[in-house]
């Protein structure tokens, strides 16, 4: 098993979608972003089904970067409560796998 984790994200429009993946690139918290147009969710908000279309992030990065990641999101993501959930990959190409962990951060 790797530490690389996807994390994903669903943001209200395109605008919020690539400045929270550019932040997250270039703050070397994510080796990449993908952004998803035109993903329809439905879901329960407040006792009321709601639909909504959405941008989805898709992100690559390590379990260390998690926090920062969140941190991150929470701070620039509009919604009252963001969908932040991470994946654990449990394989893949060794050598993406190995470019993943080489653009994380260091501490």
């Amino acid at each position: 098993m790797s530490d690389v984790i996807i994390t994903l994200c669903n943001c209200p429009d395109q605008a919020t979608a690539e400045k929270i993946a550019r932040l997250l690139v270039e703050s070397k918290f994510a080796a990449c972003v993908n952004i998803l147009p035109n993903v329809t969710s439905i879901y329960t908000w407040q006792g009321q089904v709601e639909s909504a279309q959405e941008y989805q992030l898709i992100v690559k990065s390590t379990t260390a970067n998690y926090p920062a990641i969140e941190t991150a999101i929470r701070n620039h993501h509009p919604y009252e409560l963001p969908e932040i959930i991470a994946v654990s990959v449990v394989r893949g190409l060794p050598a993406y796998l190995n470019w993943i962990n080489s653009c994380h951060i260091t501490n």
